[in-house]
């Protein structure tokens, strides 16, 4: 999951990587952060930490469900700073 987790958001961020630092927490799977490099598996400090189901975060990646949504219906938690977090969701769409 992460594996494929990692070459989908490379995918969606691009070359350009991202302006600060997004950790995903896969509950169960593991941890993807994102910043100026692109995505990767790991598990470091970053300015903002979703945490979200396998599923959740699957139908995120797919375009099914909107990450706005998602925090908003408790299915996405959020610690950290929420602008950055509306960055990336901006980029996943």
């Amino acid at each position: 999951v992460v594996t494929a987790a990692v070459a989908s958001l490379n995918e969606k961020v691009g070359s350009g990587g991202f302006d600060g630092t997004v950790k995903f927490v896969i509950e169960g799977e593991g941890a993807i952060m994102v910043d100026g490099d692109g995505a990767r598996a790991g598990d470091d400090d970053a300015d903002v930490t979703l945490t979200a189901d396998t599923e959740t975060f699957q139908a995120m990646m797919d375009g099914d469900l909107n990450p706005t949504s998602a925090f908003m219906t408790g299915k996405l938690a959020l610690d950290g700073d929420m602008g950055m977090a509306m960055k990336l969701g901006a980029i996943l769409g």
